[in-house]
């Protein structure tokens, strides 16, 4: 088993399928410490600037393990890259990519020497000073697009441009002008508000990272029903993230809640009593708890029963019978005060504070016999 152990690994833990690098496109090879694993697939997968991978052909049988900087085969010239995987997963990641079976990967060609390094840095240190000078190009030319970031290839001689429209941009002129000032080969790769985010990183309301830039490389659309299911609401500044889209993690908890709602009565139905008639006003949906109140519009005489007691009342009503109380026989209902000022006394701001000298005068003193005395004796 390799030395190298990250920060979540475990004992027992193959510590060989760790990365050195914690992001969303790493993948753990738990079989990395099989024997012969890496010669099982002459496949590589290659990861380059997130959230850019590909997978590579080993021509050449090179003893490759995972953390291995690698020159592979470019358009045109060649790329620099990361090997985060090898062995026997690797087909099951390009099957994940949906590739199909008659694709031709390009090769690996060694790895990385010094000059390859030296190259490769020069490249990336001119990727924010072109991402701020194509931005302005752009802008120049009347094109409704945004550069988001700018990624060049290992030896300097291509560039990726990502961007993102709402519209179909013409960038035919753009593409021009870029060639004619940076000198490299240009490649636009249009991309979501979400991948944006991603790319860019940040955090969520919910004070983490968010997960578009830790985790999730799909996106699911995203709709409102999601938040009605929940009850939350609908006010676009709350329910969209930093991409200005709606959240994704809204999506997470809908199928729970769409499961719990099967277990709820209408909230249509209105339920009678011997005194009253009591309307639906508030649920909480994940505990079946429901809150009714006598008014369709106001918080007046509410009362808060289980699901299973609403449909104990519906179930009455439709027999024509009208129970005395929506409580049931013996129970309470909860007294909570919905006025601040029950809360808690207000009349504590005016309680005054003892001085200091008149907490030093009550206290009691010793005279010169040692015997305790106090101030408040009268002096003879």
């Amino acid at each position: 088993m390799s030395d190298y152990k990250c920060g979540t690994c475990h004992d027992g833990v193959c510590a060989a399928g760790c990365s050195r690098h914690a992001d969303k496109l790493n993948t753990f090879d738990y079989l990395a410490d099989l024997p012969d694993n890496a010669a099982q697939c002459d496949l590589v997968e290659v990861q380059f600037k997130p959230p850019r991978k590909g997978y590579f052909l080993n021509a050449n049988h090179l003893d490759l393990v995972k953390g291995d900087i690698v020159a592979v085969e470019g358009n045109p010239g060649h790329d620099i890259g990361t090997v985060t995987l090898t062995g026997r997963l690797v087909p099951l990641q390009v099957k994940k990519a949906n590739l199909k079976p008659g694709t031709e990967f390009k090769k690996i060609y060694r790895k990385a020497r010094p000059v390859d390094m030296d190259k490769f840095h020069e490249a990336k240190a001119l990727e924010h000073e072109t991402m701020i000078e194509s931005r302005q190009i752009a802008k120049n030319l009347g094109l409704k697009m945004k550069i988001g970031d700018v990624e060049y290839q290992g030896d300097g001689n291509k560039a990726i441009f990502y961007y993102i429209a709402d519209e179909r941009v013409d960038f035919r002129q753009l593409i021009k002008v870029l060639a004619e000032r940076f000198r490299v080969r240009i490649e636009m790769k249009q991309i979501g508000a979400r991948q944006e985010a991603g790319r860019i990183g940040g955090l969520g309301p919910c004070g983490r990272e968010l997960c578009c830039a830790t985790w999730m490389t799909n996106f699911v659309s995203v709709s409102t029903s999601a938040a009605r299911f929940q009850d939350i609401s609908l006010n676009p500044q709350k329910l969209a993230g930093q991409c200005a889209k709606l959240k994704c993690c809204m999506n997470f908890e809908a199928d729970q809640y769409v499961e719990s709602l099967k277990r709820m009565p209408s909230r249509e139905i209105i339920l009678y009593t011997q005194d009253n008639e009591y309307y639906f006003f508030k649920a909480d949906i994940l505990n079946h708890l429901i809150t009714y109140s006598t008014d369709k519009h106001m918080f007046v005489n509410e009362k808060t029963i289980t699901a299973r007691r609403a449909f104990e009342i519906i179930n009455m009503n439709r027999a024509g019978i009208k129970p005395e109380s929506l409580l049931e026989d013996g129970e309470q209902p909860e007294k909570v005060s919905v006025d601040l000022l029950d809360q808690d006394n207000i009349n504590r701001f005016d309680k005054k504070k003892k001085s200091k000298s008149n907490r030093r005068s009550n206290k009691p003193h010793r005279n010169d016999k040692g015997q305790k005395q106090d101030k408040r004796e009268n002096k003879e």
